[in-house]
């Protein structure tokens, strides 16, 4: 159990009522990796809204708590696909979700997930930049959650690295556009593979983060001209704009 700048602190009990407390819960402590504030997570997943029958991306699955809770608000219509990259924790995974036949679990870089169309995405650990397969494979009216960070310069005193600057964001595929609603500041431990490399657009990130204004952001520039002027920040191929997207 996670007691902040003091790392992790081993559990009093083995009784299953300990973990009902808005605490972080160790799953690779050497890697920093955790799962999750129940609480931030409840809010995201009532942000992400999830209907009965929708299919679902986990990306950064860890042991599949948060898969199980998506597998019940999509029910046995719906479909998660509960990606992790370690390939410990996806095995956990599989075990843990085993039961549930509305879940598949996959072991693979979740840069690279999904690879059909989905009602939604919710991705629980930070990056610089959304994957091209969370914003493309996105149905429209479909909708991805993701943690926008800039990695700290060294790894945690506990594990792993975290987020040094950091936003939750919910991107809604309209016909139109990408909207973008910020949910407020989060930390989440860094991506491993391939998101995890630094590009070329980490220090303008980490300038947007500390010159302000990521909570005005109202839509996501994806492979087209961003109007100047009228961006939070601007990327490779992306940026993240203070104007709405038309109804």
């Amino acid at each position: 159990m996670s007691r902040g700048l003091r790392g992790y602190d081993t559990v009093a009990s083995h009784d299953p009522a300990v973990l009902y407390q808005d605490v972080l819960f160790a799953l690779a402590s050497d890697k920093g990796v955790n799962n999750g504030s129940p609480s931030l997570h409840a809010r995201c997943l009532h942000a992400l809204n999830l209907r009965e029958g929708e299919r679902v991306a986990h990306i950064g699955a860890g042991t599949g708590y948060y898969s199980a809770l998506l597998a019940h608000l999509v029910g046995t219509r719906g479909h998660v696909l509960a990606v992790e990259f370690d390939p410990v924790l996806a095995q956990r995974a599989r075990d843990n979700l085993a039961d549930l036949p509305n879940v598949t679990v996959v072991q693979g870089d979740g840069a690279e997930w999904p690879r059909e169309d989905v009602d939604a995405v919710y991705v629980n650990f930070a990056v610089g930049r959304p994957a091209e397969a969370w914003i493309e494979r996105l149905k429209q009216n479909g909708r991805l959650i993701f943690p926008l960070g800039v990695p700290q310069p060294k790894p945690s005193p506990g594990g792993g690295t975290h987020s040094l600057y950091g936003a939750g964001l919910l991107v809604t595929s309209k016909r139109a556009g990408l909207a973008v609603r910020w949910l407020g500041h989060v930390s989440f431990v860094c991506a491993e593979g391939r998101l995890s490399q630094p590009g070329e657009d980490r220090q303008a990130l980490q300038a947007a983060f500390e010159s302000g204004g990521m909570e005005f952001v109202r839509s996501l520039v994806w492979r087209q001209s961003a109007t100047p002027g009228r961006c939070c920040f601007t990327g490779a191929g992306w940026a993240l704009s203070y104007d709405d997207v038309p109804e």
